[in-house]
């Protein structure tokens, strides 16, 4: 297995007397975005030295800079069934939780993507239990069928990302032939005796299965998945070399890693059990996890939801982070009901979607509702060829700039659009390729007269 318990806890060990020049040295190499290895990402975790950690926040700042610029991509969880098998000790959803399950009807799922469409989302992450009987991989595909079916006053859902359990390879091709965008998946622990002592029944309990899960789901074309843990249930350390070697795995497999690696942090849930936990992490912890993983795979996308505060999910932006979730509800049919009552776990960020993108804005940061790779079909490893060639840049920027501008025509008050439109006329000028400024400047036009999804 490609998940070495020993050998992680070795590096670890050994990485405790890293010496400070060779911490100089390894922050050197990680600032021409080589990405690091596995002794090297030990050594920066084990370091709690206050000039070393403030080398590694500039060294990951500038890489997210370099890389992705100003932008950051928008999206919003869908919840449509809470119903599950599995009996996890830190889950909402355990099977054993005795509350009113619900799964939504597909005239439910219309009326959440409309609430969603008028939110001005574009982009979504279908996310479900485990139930072959309540929410099987048929009930799956036909909830995407209708989201990609709905055409409303202002546009459509345009990618639909999807956190579903591990299958098979047969229900992942159909995923992949529905149109999925990133196939989702947590490990939630990649320390294997946690891992089956916080799982204690259902098809979940497998550690083998579940951690191979992204092998079947490339193996049936599905080439961008996006990882993850759930920080508190081992040792943190142990957990970012963990996804090292799940993503180093995949690129020696099938030429490409991560598209995404998610970093949520345990939060509280009706119905969940945390008494067991000893690996709470605090924020200063945290951010040194982010900014590690930021160096380690430099092109991976990185993801924090609403678990975060705004002060924080502030604090990551500029380290790491490149994509948030915004108006987010995390309980089955949410954003009707607008009540947490038998949500999955709490949400910190309550904010508004709106209220959110002014937040970004005020930090001259560029919310994107960007599906343009997906559809043009720069996913897998035409993407990070894209992203490590450094191109990426002549199209995310240039649509992130014309999806801000579809959604302050569409969504927008007054005062908004007036600040949006500052933003926008004062980032063209930064698009190098003077080609595609023009286009974007010419698009820019034709979006304000009235066409809609115009993208590189």
């Amino acid at each position: 297995m490609f998940i070495n318990k020993e050998y992680i806890e070795e590096l670890l060990e050994q990485a405790k007397n890293t010496p400070d020049e060779e911490i100089t040295g390894i922050l050197d190499r990680a600032e021409g975005f080589q990405g690091l290895t596995h002794q090297e990402v030990a050594s920066l975790l084990m370091t709690d030295k206050e000039e070393h950690l403030g080398r590694i926040f500039q060294v990951a700042g500038k890489i997210k800079e370099h890389i992705y610029g100003n932008r950051i991509v928008m999206f919003a969880p869908l919840y449509v069934s809470d119903y599950c098998v599995n009996r996890c000790k830190y889950c909402g959803y355990r099977c054993d939780h005795e509350f009113d399950r619900h799964h939504l009807t597909m005239d439910e799922i219309r009326g959440e993507v409309k609430i969603l469409e008028k939110m001005g989302h574009k982009r979504l992450a279908l996310e479900a239990g485990e139930d072959p009987v309540h929410c099987s991989i048929d009930y799956i595909l036909d909830c995407i069928h209708t989201i990609y079916d709905m055409k409303l006053d202002n546009g459509e859902i345009r990618r639909v990302n999807v956190n579903i359990a591990a299958t098979t390879v047969e229900n992942y091709r159909k995923l992949k032939e529905v149109g999925i965008g990133t196939y989702i998946l947590f490990q939630e622990t990649y320390h294997q005796p946690t891992y089956e002592d916080v799982h204690l029944s259902g098809p979940k309990k497998n550690f083998e299965y579940h951690l191979t899960a992204f092998d079947r789901a490339m193996e049936a074309g599905i080439d961008d998945v996006g990882g993850g843990v759930l920080f508190a249930l081992a040792d943190p350390y142990f957990e970012v070399l963990g996804l090292m070697l799940h993503n180093e795995h995949l690129e020696h497999k099938f030429g490409v890693g991560f598209h995404t690696i998610s970093v949520p942090r345990i939060c509280p849930a009706e119905g969940a059990d945390l008494s067991f936990l000893q690996h709470q992490i605090d924020d200063a912890t945290f951010k040194k996890l982010v900014a590690v993983i930021r160096l380690a795979v430099p092109y991976t996308g990185m993801i924090v939801s609403t678990r975060e505060s705004a002060a924080m999910r502030k604090e990551l932006i500029k380290i790491g982070i490149s994509q948030v979730s915004a108006g987010s509800t995390v309980e089955v049919g949410g954003y009707t009901a607008r009540e947490h009552n038998s949500a999955q776990f709490r949400v910190t960020d309550d904010r508004n979607a709106m209220d959110i993108l002014s937040w970004l804005m005020d930090d001259d940061l560029v919310p994107s509702f960007c599906t343009a790779c997906y559809r043009k079909g720069r996913t897998g490893d035409r993407f990070m060829a894209l992203a490590k060639s450094g191109n990426i840049k002549n199209v995310c920027h240039p649509n992130a700039l014309m999806t801000l501008c579809e959604y302050m025509l569409d969504y927008g008050d007054e005062n908004f659009r007036e600040r949006a439109d500052r933003l926008i006329q004062k980032e063209i000028p930064k698009i190098e390729n003077e080609k595609i400024r023009q286009l974007v400047t010419a698009n820019i036009l034709r979006l304000k007269n009235g066409e809609r999804d115009l993208f590189i």
